[in-house]
């Protein structure tokens, strides 16, 4: 049995040898390779953070003290160490492990963790729970309690949400432990001054250094008194390593490092001194993304979250990576249209938060270094930013995943739409996203931003109804403007694309032009790119039921003179959606039927139900809410004949949560 195998709680690695750790990260470097590269999945944040998740396991107990990931997709290691071995063979499957911390499986897990930032701030909550409730670690009057520990990674440190939890962070009277995993990258290159001062930090500072003048800087910074006594109970590593000047000194946070992320004896002797100072500090580690792996250390970009890949070794050219190749990618298709769009029109500037390569936006920051940006992970300074190059007369993209646009949204209504301002949201991600489960589905994106007076709402169907969406959201200067597609291939199905033409929907059943000609036994009504499966619906009806099939198009404005003909005629309507039921497109066009006094009884809304959708393929996913052929074909015999035909019913399927379960009774 190997090391790996032997760990059932984070109690048995505690019972291992020092000399046995560096065995153990090895084993879990291996797995996670050949996981991820059969799989895919997360794999440079990962490999960089195993000897780290190591010591802190080694060194405090999170079955009773607190372990809070800011970045979620570098649990992987954690999840390894508190007994989830067996579910790693299913990574980002419903029966198998989630790609994110996930309190069903383990209560080692906290919270559902996938945007980035939060974890100082649910970090300080949790530092004040137990201390209002009694149960937080005090040396003095509670040894045994609870300490607080949170990990902070992939440049997440930038964002303005991390920025307030450090701000409240310097107040605490009591223990709190934040790691800054600082591996010099964010998804991609991280952006900005922050960036820069880490830079600075990593390749200018030694031990020596940091030990000269320790005792008089604590008192000279904010709480400095506090502080100094923190310093008294330290070891004397811990007391060498203070960091002169420390940026986050400002915020009161006693700072040390950085250290090394990667040798571990270093690591659990620094973490056993920070351990018990009852203050909150900062243990700045050192690390390489994509450690142990070295075509993923020389582009961990690339190997963040790749697909599923072939690894060879060969003696002369080293280790030998070959992706395995899909379909052509929304994603693809769009950093080709928006780089012929900025080729064309000088106006035209883009940004992206910390996504170059995930959203399409290293081509054109490539091509056109001066008008494209990477904020890092900042969407909402993303935002704000385009909003006074708008002001400019400048016409800006923001190519961000819908997941996380609901950081800027603020900004969307405030900055944006309040102002008249012609700023494009290119949305990537839109809908059912996969393994990457219920922290990144874009199942929202419409219900939030159909809210906005004058907003522009529109969903691509393939690559050529994308690339004229581009087109009319590139002169479109008077609001603000959007456009969905999905974590998905593009598909080849209806062929060119006419122009878009504000607020009109694309009929795709040719015949159906004239209503009262040819009546229709169902009208489909499809928004985005589940007009696929509906048109592979119809097909397999065959001549059952006469089937009239529209792209909407436009969430907003809707076509108004489509539902009148269709409502008024008294004919059944279907719409369809990769978003959810509450707010999205069928609302709106319920919202249309009132307005008009219309009557929409035999109006059918079918999309994205009301619950939550955990990890699994997109195609499952899609399968289990009733968007596939099966499901769609299902809804349009149920809407064209309600009496005869049950409609869809999404079963509630439950996660295998029998795991968790026996972990809690272990720990």
């Amino acid at each position: 049995m190997s090391l790996l195998e032997s760990i059932e709680t984070p109690k048995d690695l505690r019972s291992m040898r020092v000399e046995q750790l560096d065995t153990l990260a090895q084993e879990i470097r291996d797995r996670i390779i050949d996981k991820v590269s059969r799989s895919g999945g997360h794999l440079a944040p990962n490999l960089g953070v195993v000897e780290l998740s190591i010591a802190l396991h080694r060194v405090f107990d999170f079955s009773h003290d607190r372990l809070l990931f800011d970045v979620g997709h570098q649990c992987y290691p954690h999840k390894l160490l508190t007994g989830r071995l067996s579910k790693l063979d299913k990574l980002r499957t419903r029966q198998g492990m989630s790609g994110f911390p996930e309190p069903d499986e383990s209560p080692y897990d906290l919270f559902r963790v996938g945007h980035a930032g939060t974890g100082i701030s649910t970090a300080v909550g949790m530092a004040r729970g137990d201390q209002i409730t009694g149960q937080g670690y005090d040396p003095s009057k509670n040894a045994d309690g609870r300490r607080v520990v949170t990990l902070i990674g992939d440049a997440s440190i930038v964002n303005g949400v991390a920025m307030e939890g450090l701000n409240n962070a310097g107040t605490l009277k009591r223990q709190m432990l934040i790691v800054l995993n600082d591996n010099g990258m964010s998804i991609s290159k991280p952006q900005g001054a922050m960036a820069q001062y880490f830079d600075r930090v990593r390749v200018s500072h030694t031990y020596s250094d940091f030990k000269k003048g320790a005792k008089e800087l604590l008192k000279s910074v904010p709480g400095g008194s506090l502080l100094q006594e923190a310093y008294h109970r330290m070891g004397e590593m811990t007391k060498a390593a203070i960091t002169e000047d420390s940026w986050f000194e400002k915020f009161g946070l006693l700072t040390v490092g950085p250290i090394d992320g990667h040798d571990l004896p270093t690591l659990i002797e620094f973490l056993s001194e920070a351990r018990d100072v009852d203050r909150p500090m900062i243990l700045h580690v050192k690390t390489t993304k994509g450690k142990g792996l070295d075509v993923a250390e020389r582009d961990a970009t690339k190997f963040h979250s790749p697909k599923a890949f072939n690894v060879e070794r060969d003696e002369l050219r080293g280790c030998i990576v070959e992706m395995k190749s899909s379909g052509r990618s929304f994603t693809s298709a769009f950093s080709d249209a928006l780089t012929d769009v900025m080729e064309r029109d000088e106006s035209v500037v883009c940004a992206t938060a910390a996504m170059p390569d995930g959203t399409g936006t290293s081509k054109p920051i490539d091509r056109f270094p001066d008008r494209s940006f990477d904020t890092g992970i900042c969407e909402s300074h993303a935002l704000d930013m385009l909003a006074g190059m708008a002001k400019c007369g400048l016409r800006p993209f923001f190519a961000v995943y819908s997941t996380f646009l609901q950081r800027a949204f603020d900004q969307a209504f405030q900055e944006v739409s309040l102002q008249g301002l012609g700023v494009r949201l290119c949305l990537d991600r839109a809908g059912l996203v996969g393994g990457d489960g219920a922290v990144h589905h874009g199942f929202c994106d419409v219900s939030i931003l159909r809210t906005l007076p004058d907003a522009v709402l529109i969903a691509a169907i393939d690559e050529p109804s994308l690339v004229k969406s581009l087109e009319f959201m590139r002169t479109w200067d008077s609001s603000l403007s959007a456009v969905r597609y999905p974590r998905d291939d593009v598909s080849e199905l209806f062929g060119e694309s006419p122009e878009f033409e504000l607020g009109r929907a694309r009929l795709l059943t040719p015949g159906f032009e004239d209503l009262d000609t040819n009546r229709p036994d169902v009208a489909v009504l499809s928004y985005g790119t589940v007009a696929v499966n509906a048109h592979q619906a119809i097909e397999s009806l065959g001549d059952e039921y006469r089937v009239a099939h529209w792209d909407a198009r436009f969430a907003k404005p809707i076509d108004t003179n489509l539902i009148r003909a269709l409502l008024s005629r008294n004919i059944p309507v279907l719409t369809l959606e990769d978003h959810s039921v509450v707010g999205g497109f069928g609302s709106a066009l319920l919202e249309c039927a009132q307005e008009f006094g219309l009557d929409a009884s035999r109006v059918v809304r079918h999309g994205i139900p009301d619950r939550w959708v955990f990890q699994d393929s997109r195609n499952d996913q899609l399968r289990e809410v009733g968007l596939d052929m099966l499901g769609i074909a299902r809804m349009i015999r149920h809407s064209a004949d309600p009496e005869k035909h049950e409609p869809f019913v999404a079963p509630m399927i439950e996660r295998d949560v029998s795991n968790a379960q026996q972990t809690q009774s272990r720990v």
